[in-house]
């Protein structure tokens, strides 16, 4: 396919989104099924236009006065990939399937800049309903922070250390030009430019063999602030597919025991494979049933429980772009109530001076703070563990780190502005 039939695929696969109001994976996915013709690179091209386009969306539509996918697109050439005029005028000529060329608004548009005086939410390029929760936890700066979670985020790995070390699998990976992650001493980044594919790491050796793990920098921080310790009793709550799960057994380095459940057993369905491929001998998979209470032995008895809530995922929104355009102010209800279910099933199972690690996907408050707000305020035998004492995991990075997090009564919130992670909230509570 030409560069321009690839514009005009990502406008149709656009227009799809926008009038079935479905996922972008599945819009590209169709798309793909019914262009067999289309190669591996045309299709990664196209998905790589339509993610930008949803990026964008926001400031895009700004700028170019309208909100159709064909407006959408050429701003976000201009705003994300920054293209000229006359470099869109060269790809959309009207010629061999490729979009008409800018017409004269279109061209004045191109060549004009987004304005700081812009909305928050657009230069953010987040939906206006979330700008309050946004100006709550970052007032000025939001506009700043909205912007670098609509940034393409790399590859980030994390080293399996119950069968390597990062030097190994930095070696095993020398042809992607993995490098270290600057906070995690156990992760590798694959930065990818804007056109990129993302690289084929399933079929690599050393993913088979389970000495690496894909997971962003920022996860694999959370596991480590939680604090497990080898010989311990750990229950990771919410494990779904098991990523957080397989960084506390390296962690615990195969000693001690990990319960690893999820009220969802359609989410822990991979987590079984990926135990046998890292060799973790020391996890326990609990699968749900029905209404029955699965940890009603471990009671009282575990050193740390992980709480990987349900959230609104707004701190993923650098791999999920399309989802901050379909979440509604109802998810954010429904998943604070999840999350405080969450706490009160972790905290009957915290033994005296034990510990509870509570982490999000989120960048709102009502879903960081509030919660152990509240839930202190339930539970006054549990106490928030100082950041300093929390950040004694990360070693000699723990005072650049803390000087990078927002940091507040609660626990620590990481973000691609201020960390180059996910974003991430993370508190730690100690029982009585």
């Amino acid at each position: 396919m030409t560069p321009g039939a690839r514009l005009s695929a990502a406008i149709e696969v656009l227009t799809d989104i926008d009038g079935r109001r479905r996922p972008a994976a599945d819009a590209l996915k169709d798309w793909g099924l019914a262009h067999r013709f289309a190669g591996s690179g045309d299709r990664a091209a196209i998905g790589g236009l339509v993610f930008d386009a949803l990026r964008r969306r926001s400031s895009a539509a700004y700028l170019m006065g309208a909100s159709t996918p064909r407006a959408i697109l050429f701003g976000a050439l201009r705003l994300e990939r920054g293209l000229s005029l006359e470099a869109i005028a060269r790809l959309a000529d009207g010629a061999r399937y490729a979009p008409a060329p800018p017409d004269d608004a279109e061209a004045r548009a191109l060549t004009a800049t987004l304005h700081e005086d812009a909305p928050p939410h657009v230069r953010g390029d987040y939906p206006e309903w979330l700008d309050p929760h946004f100006a709550a936890v970052f007032g000025e700066e939001r506009a700043e922070e909205g912007a670098a979670l609509s940034c393409r985020a790399p590859v980030d790995l994390r080293v399996n250390t119950l069968k390597a070390d990062r030097a190994a699998a930095a070696d095993a990976l020398a042809h992607h030009h993995a490098a270290s992650t600057p906070w995690s001493a156990v992760g590798l980044r694959i930065a990818l430019s804007a056109e990129a594919k993302s690289p084929p790491l399933h079929a690599e050796p050393a993913f088979i063999d389970g000495l690496i793990e894909i997971q962003d920098e920022g996860s694999q921080l959370a596991a480590q602030l939680a604090g497990a310790q080898p010989g311990e009793t750990v229950v990771d709550l919410c494990a779904g597919s098991g990523g957080k799960t397989l960084a506390l057994a390296a962690l615990m380095k195969n000693s001690g025991h990990i319960y690893a459940t999820d009220m969802d057993i359609r989410r822990l369905a991979p987590i079984r494979a990926r135990i046998e491929r890292a060799g973790a001998r020391i996890v326990e998979v609990r699968s749900p049933r029905g209404d029955d209470e699965l940890l009603s032995d471990v009671a009282g008895a575990a050193d740390l429980v992980l709480i990987d809530a349900p959230c609104t995922g707004v701190g993923a929104w650098r791999r999920n772009p399309d989802a901050k355009w379909r979440v509604r102010p109802g998810a954010l209800q429904q998943r604070i109530k999840a999350q405080d279910t969450a706490l009160e099933r972790a905290a009957r199972l915290v033994k005296p001076n034990g510990r509870m690690a509570y982490v999000t996907c989120s960048l709102l408050g009502e879903e960081n703070d509030a919660r152990v707000r509240t839930f202190a305020g339930r539970h006054p035998e549990f106490a928030v563990v100082p950041p300093n004492e929390v950040t004694g995991a990360l070693g000699a990075e723990r005072a650049r780190f803390l000087a990078a997090v927002k940091v507040s009564a609660e626990g620590l919130l990481m973000t691609p502005r201020r960390t180059g992670t996910d974003g991430f909230f993370v508190s730690v509570m100690r029982r009585a």
